[in-house]
Formats: C-alpha cells, sequence, structure tokens
C-alpha cells in the first residue's frame, strides 16, 4: 500500500470509529489494530489521533459547505426555492453521509474550536446571508438581520436532520416540505399540506 492508500485507509477508518463511539471513545491502538498498522504509522500520517480527527471534520464540512453552495447557486433570487434547495441539500448530506453527520453533531474534542457543530451552523449560514439580505431589501425589512435569520433557518433544518437520521419516519421529501412550510409561512400561515413548489415544476 503506498503512503496516499495508506492515509486514506486511516481517515476511512477513523471516519468510521469517530462515528460509531465519538472522539473520546476512540483510541489510536483501535484505529491502528483496524487498519493493521502499528500506532507510529498513525503519528507519522497525522501526528495523533487529534490530527486524524481533525482532517476528518475538514473533509465532511468541506463536502456539506460544498453541496450546501451549489444548491444556493442553482437557486439565487428564488427565496423559497433557495430555502427548499438548502433544507434538502443538507438531507441529502445527512443521508448520503450518516457518519460524516454523526461526527459533526458531537462536541469537539477539547482545546479544539474548529469542527463543532456550532461552527458548522455559522459557515452555513454566511452561505445565505447576502442572499436574504436581498430578499429583506425587497421585501422593506431591515437587512442588517439578515444573519440571525441566516442562522435561525440553518439551524432550523440542521437540528430536525439528526431527528429524521434516527427516526426515519418520513420521507425525505416530506420532512424538508415540513420545515419550509415552517420557516416560510410562520407558525401563523402554516399549510395544511406543504408540498415542495419547486420540485413539484422541474417534474
Amino acid at each position: 500500500m503506498t503512503g496516499p492508500q495508506r492515509r486514506q485507509q486511516l481517515i476511512s477508518i477513523g471516519r468510521a470509529l469517530f462515528a460509531e463511539k465519538g472522539f473520546e471513545g476512540t483510541s489510536v491502538e483501535e484505529i491502528a489494530a483496524t487498519a493493521g498498522v502499528s500506532k507510529p504509522v498513525i503519528y507519522e500520517h497525522f501526528g495523533g489521533k487529534e490530527g486524524l480527527y481533525a482532517v476528518v471534520v475538514d473533509r465532511e464540512i468541506s463536502a456539506l459547505l460544498g453541496q450546501i453552495t451549489d444548491a444556493l447557486t442553482e437557486h439565487e433570487g428564488n427565496a423559497r426555492a433557495l430555502l427548499e434547495a438548502a433544507a434538502l441539500a443538507l438531507l441529502d448530506y445527512i443521508e448520503t453521509s450518516t457518519d460524516g453527520f454523526r461526527i459533526l453533531v458531537r462536541d469537539s474534542p477539547p482545546g479544539q474550536s474548529t469542527g463543532s457543530f456550532a461552527s458548522l451552523i455559522s459557515d452555513i449560514a454566511s452561505q445565505v446571508e447576502h442572499i436574504l439580505a436581498a430578499e429583506f431589501r425587497r421585501r422593506r425589512l431591515d437587512p442588517k438581520t439578515a444573519p440571525l435569520y441566516a442562522q435561525m433557518l440553518v439551524g432550523m433544518v440542521a437540528i430536525p436532520g439528526g431527528w429524521w437520521l434516527d427516526s426515519r419516519r418520513m420521507k425525505k421529501e416530506d420532512v424538508a416540505a415540513h420545515l419550509v412550510n415552517l420557516a416560510w409561512n410562520g407558525l401563523a400561515g402554516m399549510e395544511a399540506k406543504p408540498t415542495l413548489r419547486s420540485r413539484a415544476r422541474r417534474g
């Protein structure tokens, strides 16, 4: 196995173990044993468990932000389609990268300021702030509040996403539709049977 291949193997193994047991519950010994290598190999590639964890988290954040950004770019200019796309992009990530999502929603190791779920929410929210601000101006609302609303909207999708991952009681599209229903209409204007309008037009 080449150096890059070994590094990728260790990242994959670390990702699975961190998702299952968390950072504290995963040991260097377990990672090494699962990979069939000695502990010094892990230190050589990552400097230790913390370094491996940081690489895993950075990759997951990049993947998720990439999906969110692509979805928002596709629907920029249409506020409701933007919200639907963001909700579906996050649920898509949760569905296809379950281990990655479980890692991201866990608390970061002591002393590590990046990679926490809160920082991830902030990163995603920053992607939608300027789009929300433009919509607020169009509706004669204060665009200075757009960053706050961006945080609320993204958090409102992310937290139920974890519930959906564990329960799977509803279809992904239905979860997204209900999230958009609450965010778009508010409690006072809830639709009885919400649907994703932009999705229906494409079909």
